[in-house]
């Protein structure tokens, strides 16, 4: 059994979540439940493949050879039922920098590329920096989930729209799409002709209720006009340790993308990150198993508390996958500043702006619960007391 409930001290490990909070709140009085990496411990099996790596002691350039590549074709098959070939894949440090390069090599600047707002802050990021225009299509809130406009998606891709981020599970709204909003959004791409980006690195991160789908794997034209990205590092928590690998079945843009990589100087991944991603997909398994049952866990927590205990006036979205739960504060009617000002200052919790994923993200906040009970229970109550206090000012 993995141990999911010892808090342990990341401070002064350089974290990004931990060591980051004066910067990113302004205070250092802060809990910190923002960034997307869990407080876990990465599977037994992955940190012994570390240690013994390390005490060869010598870290040259490495290779991803034939059983490195075959651990992640039989992952994908087993979590996904998806039957990949070798030969498709593609290497990149991380997702982000394989979509850029994926922009970079089959768009030009001033091309319009579809996001699914609210989402994932770095995509906006990527696509204005390399000049390219960002076009919305708003997900739709009904008070419990988020659905897809598909009138507004289409007249979207009417519009010239070259290329199609998809965020797959979604982040933050918690979506797992199903196999009919797919093929939808496909059909409709394959009519404008239009590529599909598919970021899955949340893929293996879904509840139990809940089946991903890797939208190539619907069938071989939609695989054609897609470039899935994937990565162990959200599911593992290896984030630091810098790998992802991409899909591509046409032999034509898979070409163009590794010569564009190329260009871009990205040849290998580094040692200990190559290490990582073979063991965990090979050993994790069981780990992730129990990793689902205690996020579901939080989770069910985290919504009863939040809701119950301040009367309704915050809502937990339904969380169909992810560690990152997305709350609607509309009843505290604030604006967005003043939101993320109580957040801080009076719940004091470092927690993610919903207004960072876009304008429909306002009066919304990201918290992740990947954490141990412990450390949830004290996060969720400074909010809870914090927003209680307000009725009595």
């Amino acid at each position: 059994m993995a141990d999911f409930q010892t808090v342990y001290n990341r401070k002064n490990t350089h974290s990004y979540k931990w060591d980051h909070i004066q910067t990113v709140f302004n205070t250092d009085d802060v809990l910190p439940m923002w960034v997307a990496d869990m407080d876990f411990k990465a599977p037994k099996a992955v940190n012994d493949a570390l240690k013994e790596r390390a005490e060869h002691g010598i870290y040259g350039y490495t290779i991803i050879n034939d059983d490195i590549k075959k651990s992640i074709v039989n992952w994908v098959n087993y979590k996904h039922d998806w039957d990949i070939k070798e030969r498709w894949l593609s290497f990149s440090p991380g997702v982000i920098t394989s979509l850029h390069t994926a922009i970079q090599t089959f768009t030009d600047e001033n091309d319009k590329i579809l996001l699914q707002t609210p989402v994932y802050t770095p995509f906006f990021n990527i696509i204005r920096n390399g000049k390219r225009e960002v076009i919305e299509n708003s997900l739709k809130y009904n008070g419990e989930k988020y659905e897809i406009d598909f009138n507004n998606f289409e007249e979207k891709l009417q519009q010239g729209v070259k290329a199609f981020i998809l965020c797959s599970p979604h982040n933050p709204v918690g979506r797992v799409w199903t196999n009919d909003e797919l093929l939808e959004m496909a059909r409709l791409c394959l009519k404008y002709n239009v590529l599909i980006f598919a970021d899955e690195i949340h893929a293996d991160l879904v509840f139990k209720d809940y089946t991903h789908t890797p939208i190539a794997s619907l069938s071989d034209e939609i695989a054609k006009q897609t470039i899935t990205f994937m990565s162990p590092t959200k599911t593992f928590n290896l984030a630091g340790l810098q790998a992802s690998f991409i899909i591509t079945s046409d032999t034509n843009k898979r070409l163009l993308l590794d010569k564009k990589l190329a260009q871009q100087g990205f040849s290998m991944l580094n040692t200990m990150g190559i290490i990582a991603l073979e063991a965990a997909y090979k050993h994790g398994a069981d780990w992730l198993n129990e990793l689902m049952e205690v996020i579901e866990d939080n989770k069910k927590f985290v919504k009863s508390t939040l809701e119950k205990n301040t009367n309704g006036v915050l809502k937990v979205v339904d969380l169909e996958a992810t560690y990152l739960l997305w709350v609607d504060c509309h009843k505290l009617q604030f604006d967005d500043k003043s939101l993320q000002k109580f957040m801080i200052e009076e719940a004091k919790v470092g927690l993610n702006p919903g207004s960072a994923y876009g304008k429909d993200g306002e009066q919304f906040m990201r918290i992740n619960i990947a954490c141990p009970k412990e450390t949830l229970k004290e996060g969720i109550n400074r909010i809870v007391d914090a927003v209680n206090q307000l009725s009595k000012k």
